[in-house]
């Protein structure tokens, strides 16, 4: 009698649950409601089917329950009852199997009238590339992939040449218009998935898979990779912009294309003027300058470099009213007054000397050992960090890397919504619970 109790209790309990649960679906911003439908359908099956066979069973315990005088009768076999538990099962099973079905044969036939977009997955970041005004992708491959050509374009095939890049997480597309997305994979498994959009595919590496969608409402959705791809998995965000078309095109006219960045041809000459500017706190050769809260620029990783010069630009870094040396180095950034200048710049300072900063920091390196173990998986084991995605720890102003902690954890720095990396790190700086913690991972680093 009790266990007839709990399951009676257990199906009341489930049906309340489901009703006044604050935890339901995203709103939906596709054209995939069909998703949505299919999924009510599985429910509603596996419910009945729940609560059936759970009353099914408190009832059988309940009214065959041990009585004295009462012999059980066996009975091995019921060709009745058989056949409607397979005529039920197989409405059932078809009820929930059917309409996947029909999605899925909408879902492998995008429109011919889809914009294209390639998403890039790696190990923990997103990028983005579009054809150009030729509608067709340049060829790919993961061996030409350098830090001067992140995608892996074939420079020799026209075809790539107008390809339009974006070296970010954050891609925007247009609302009540098709997309096609490309999806594909530099290193590991990964998934690309918006909760919003209702649908996901996997990227696999070594081939292209792809999903299409049309969004419906304009706004802003996190993307997420919902395949285990690593220690750092948890980390791995991006944004999708649904725009209105004109905001659309104006985004797109603003990303740069393959064969001008090719043309780019940094001049260290040119930035050693700008540099000038940045010597009075960084040193003549880059080293740094505790003094003035200046860290170390000589032999960091350019394209981080290049990430945080442009986040001073936009605002996404140094805004915070407490993050003093931020808003001192935003006006400065503001003096490189586009990208070329930046390039420039950042040219010279990759012919500097590369000495290591003195280590200033003491603590308990074994335990920073097993704290670093989390931050290797972004930062590389020796802290060398990972080219086009986490800076160079090693060899770095241990003080900086301190303060840089400590603003993480308080919300100075990563605290803007489009600084997806800045996001990711403050998420890994909360990890360390207290000031000494840093200090003993930061003395691990010293050893490196």
């Amino acid at each position: 009698m009790p266990l007839a109790i709990v399951l009676i209790l257990l199906v009341v309990g489930s049906i309340i649950f489901h009703f006044v649960s604050p935890w339901t679906f995203t709103p939906i911003a596709s054209n995939w409601g069909a998703i949505d439908f299919t999924i009510d359908i599985t429910l509603w099956v596996t419910g009945f089917v729940f609560v059936a066979v759970n009353l099914f069973m408190a009832y059988v315990i309940i009214r065959y329950r041990h009585r004295e005088g009462i012999k059980a009768d066996y009975e091995p076999e019921n060709a009745k009852l058989e056949a409607w538990l397979t005529v039920i099962t197989t409405i059932g099973v078809a009820a929930m199997l059917a309409p996947g079905l029909i999605v899925w044969a909408k879902f492998v036939a995008p429109p011919e009238d889809s914009i294209e977009i390639e998403a890039i997955g790696q190990q923990w970041k997103w990028t983005f590339r579009l054809p150009g005004e030729d509608g067709d992708f340049g060829h790919t491959d993961s061996r030409l992939i350098t830090v001067d050509n992140p995608f892996g374009i074939n420079p020799d095939d026209p075809n790539g040449q107008d390809d339009i890049l974006v070296d970010d997480a954050i891609v925007h597309i247009p609302v009540n218009e098709p997309v096609l997305f490309w999806l594909r994979s530099k290193d590991v498994l990964h998934n690309f998935t918006v909760a919003q959009f209702r649908v996901k595919m996997d990227l696999v590496p070594g081939m292209e898979t792809y999903m299409w969608l049309e969004p419906t409402v304009v706004g802003e959705y996190e993307i997420l990779c919902e395949e285990l791809c690593g220690i750092a998995h948890h980390a791995m965000r991006g944004r999708v912009v649904v725009d209105e078309p004109a905001d659309y095109e104006a985004w797109v006219a603003s990303q740069p294309t393959f064969a001008e960045l090719q043309a780019r041809a940094p001049d260290p000459a040119l930035g050693a003027a700008s540099y000038a500017v940045c010597a009075a706190c960084h040193g003549s050769q880059g080293e740094g300058l505790v003094a003035l809260n200046a860290p170390k620029l000589s032999g960091q990783d350019p394209q981080y470099l290049k990430r945080q010069l442009r986040n001073y630009k936009s605002g996404l870094r140094g805004i915070h009213e407490d993050d003093v040396n931020g808003r001192i180095m935003a006006p400065m950034a503001a003096t490189l007054f586009n990208d070329a200048m930046i390039d420039n710049v950042i040219a010279y300072i990759g012919t500097l000397d590369d000495i290591p900063a003195p280590a200033t920091i003491d603590g308990d390196v074994a335990h920073g050992a097993r704290l670093y173990a989390l931050c290797a998986n972004c930062h590389g084991k020796d802290g060398q960090g990972i080219k086009m995605n986490a800076p160079r720890q090693a060899g770095i102003n241990d003080w900086y890397l301190l303060s840089q902690l400590k603003n993480f954890k308080q919300g100075l720095r990563g605290h803007h919504p489009e600084d997806l990396s800045g996001n990711q790190m403050r998420a890994m700086a909360l990890t360390l619970q207290d000031e000494q913690a840093m200090r003993d991972v930061i003395a691990y680093i010293n050893s490196l």
